[in-house]
């Protein structure tokens, strides 16, 4: 059983409510959107085809507790199902970073999804699988990744229309690094009085946009 791997590599995780938590990222090779914004472009093709034994084995190897399995898109690959439970049967607690077009369906139940809703700057709104949000569990996770105002009042709508805040643990409001100053994204968070969680992305502040970082 293989998947094509971009990287396997150890650092802080950057978003989601466990930033700042030592991780070992996987990174699946390969993604079926192109969000006019990404900052992973190195991951849509190309790789190494590895196997869930040699991938395990180098997850072991760095030392940590957390893993999350990123891509590209993780779930364009249906070789991802079994390596998030195998990574479950190890003992460590797992993350899944999906771009929100993939059936969340077959995920095991113990993976913390962190599910991005595409608004419309990122140029992929209509490949948003909203029958995910039915599947999504208490202890997962929405993402909303905002480059202008408009994705902004979007992602305000989604919040209020499909109850996300009750739904799910975090909701999450990051701007797009370069685009939406964050103190703007900030202000306008605190005035709207939203229950979500303002993020930015802890490794680009440490180490700007190092590969394996």
């Amino acid at each position: 059983m293989e998947l094509r791997l971009t990287e396997i590599f150890h650092s802080l995780q950057g978003e989601s409510r466990s930033v700042g938590r030592p991780t070992v990222f996987v990174r699946l090779t390969g993604c079926p959107q192109r969000c006019v914004w990404c900052d992973t472009e190195y991951a849509f093709q190309g790789g190494s085809r590895r196997t869930l034994t040699d991938i395990l084995a180098e997850v072991a190897s760095h030392g940590a507790h957390y893993v999350t399995v990123t891509g590209g898109e993780p779930l364009a690959q249906p070789n991802c199902l079994p390596l998030l439970t195998q990574l479950c049967d190890a003992g460590y607690d797992v993350s899944l970073e999906t771009g929100g077009a993939m059936d969340l369906a077959g995920v095991d139940p113990r993976v913390s999804v962190v599910m991005d809703l595409k608004a419309p700057d990122s140029g992929e709104m209509h490949n948003n699988r909203l029958g995910n949000i039915e599947l999504l569990k208490a202890s997962d996770q929405v993402k909303f990744v905002l480059a202008s105002r408009r994705d902004y009042d979007w992602a305000r709508m989604q919040l209020d229309q499909h109850q996300l805040a009750e739904r799910v643990s975090d909701v999450l409001f990051s701007p797009v690094w370069g685009q939406l100053p964050p103190a703007q994204l900030a202000q306008w968070i605190l005035e709207d009085r939203l229950p979500v969680r303002f993020q930015l992305q802890l490794h680009k502040l440490l180490w700007e946009d190092a590969r394996g970082r």
